[in-house]
């Protein structure tokens, strides 16, 4: 996993909505950019750019049919059409900005970058903060349905005292988060900045939550342990025992003397290994080949993004019965008019490991509460077995009844009372 962009981030693509200053001004603007303060940040995507969208959308040329009847080659030409088509006349990306410039948005410079993160607080007391890591093609959009749950609980059938302060922040390289220009944007480096985030923001303690390269950070930080860390949750645990990533990895049969719980992870971690992971490989052995495709075609970012949202989450390859069409376009959307096709892919190259592997994930030298919620629809359920065995600090486990891959944005609500009961203890 990899990243970069221009240290002038997004100001002028943007049209951040600052208001004008004079020299003075401008001289203590750059110094606190410097200085660790925390900015205000609003979208305001200039109308010529999103006609831009529109008219490259109108050029796409679509290749012919698949030659099968199922996803087998791919997502299929129909359905990617129809997507298409509502992008370009239907889907209105004002609606999304409006929704994110309703809530408290802020940018700091952090290890040299500037991380654009949305920071809500609850209105009760004592709530704990939690800072929320999305993945890939997903952003911090997948966890906007999941704010009002986390942070009034009262609202959505929970008690005061399961109240969140929540803070979602890009990775670099994603959405309006600065994009490196350097490497070494990995995931412990990514997380010694959320420890930054999080205590610049004035909590002493807190908890980390996160699926896809949220696990993965959500396991670096852990690693680290930093003071006030109280624990952590994740929905895309690192389990696969040492001795079973190299069969997994070459396809062979499930060896003998596995329960039926962890034959089914094993027999699911083949197929995607063999069947699935292939955005995977161009991404960490090929992330600049693959932005040139994904910077100058909308219609093939949103086939890339769009084939991966269909078969992660539960929906029967139809993720909009789960994720709206308007907000999977919001998040296809958001990686076309910041340009991160290139800079999320790089973040694979970053971190060249093996996710899935206990050993390389390194799981046994966390010491933090680890917590685990297993969605039936993730890439693999992970068994309780290899759970314990790969986190020996873990405290909480359980399966929730419905969800995939994107956990929070499916589900919301059940996301939220996942996190509800995982941190109750650590309170």
């Amino acid at each position: 996993m990899k990243t970069k962009m221009t240290t002038i981030l997004m100001l002028a693509t943007f049209a951040l909505s600052i208001p004008t200053i004079t020299h003075a001004q401008a001289t203590k603007t750059e110094s606190a950019k410097s200085d660790g303060a925390i900015r205000p940040f609003k979208i305001n995507i200039p109308q010529s750019k999103l006609d831009e969208l529109k008219r490259r959308i109108a050029e796409t040329r679509f290749p012919d049919k698949e030659t099968v009847n199922d996803e087998s080659q791919g997502i299929q030409l129909a359905q990617l059409k129809e997507l298409i088509d509502y992008w370009s006349n239907g889907y209105d990306w004002r609606k999304a900005e409006n929704k994110l410039n309703a809530l408290p948005q802020f940018i700091t410079k952090i290890d040299g970058l500037d991380i654009q993160f949305i920071h809500v607080r609850s209105k009760e007391k004592n709530a704990l903060p939690v800072i929320l890591t999305h993945g890939w093609p997903g952003s911090p959009l997948e966890f906007i349905d999941a704010i009002g749950p986390l942070t009034d609980p009262i609202k959505y059938g929970g008690k005061a005292e399961d109240a969140f302060d929540v803070i979602i922040p890009a990775i670099p390289g994603y959405g309006f988060s600065e994009i490196p220009k350097e490497l070494g944007w990995n995931p412990d480096r990514v997380a010694k900045a959320w420890d930054t985030l999080v205590k610049r923001l004035g909590y002493t303690k807190y908890v980390s939550q996160g699926g896809d390269h949220g696990s993965v950070i959500s396991d670096a930080l852990a690693r680290q342990a930093p003071s006030g860390l109280l624990g952590i949750h994740i929905n895309m645990p690192a389990t696969i025992p040492t001795e079973l990533v190299k069969p997994i990895n070459a396809g062979d049969p499930a060896p003998t003397g596995l329960s039926e719980f962890e034959t089914k992870a094993y027999n699911s971690m083949s197929t995607f290994f063999g069947r699935n992971a292939a955005y995977g490989g161009m991404m960490v052995t090929r992330p600049q080949t693959t932005g040139y495709l994904l910077s100058d075609s909308p219609t093939a970012l949103a086939a890339f993004l769009y084939e991966k949202i269909a078969e992660w989450s539960e929906s029967d390859l139809k993720p909009e019965k789960v994720i709206s069409r308007d907000a999977i376009l919001d998040d296809i959307t958001l990686y076309w008019l910041t340009n991160t096709g290139a800079s999320s892919s790089r973040f694979y190259w970053e971190n060249n490991n093996n996710n899935f592997s206990s050993e390389h994930q390194k799981t046994r030298d966390i010491k933090v509460p680890v917590a685990i919620s297993v969605f039936p629809h993730e890439i693999y359920q992970a068994p309780e077995s290899w759970s314990r065995a790969a986190y020996p600090s873990l405290h909480y486990y359980h399966k929730a009844p419905k969800g995939g891959h994107f956990a929070a944005w499916e589900q919301p609500q059940i996301f939220t009372e996942e996190l509800r009961a995982a941190f109750r203890s650590l309170r």
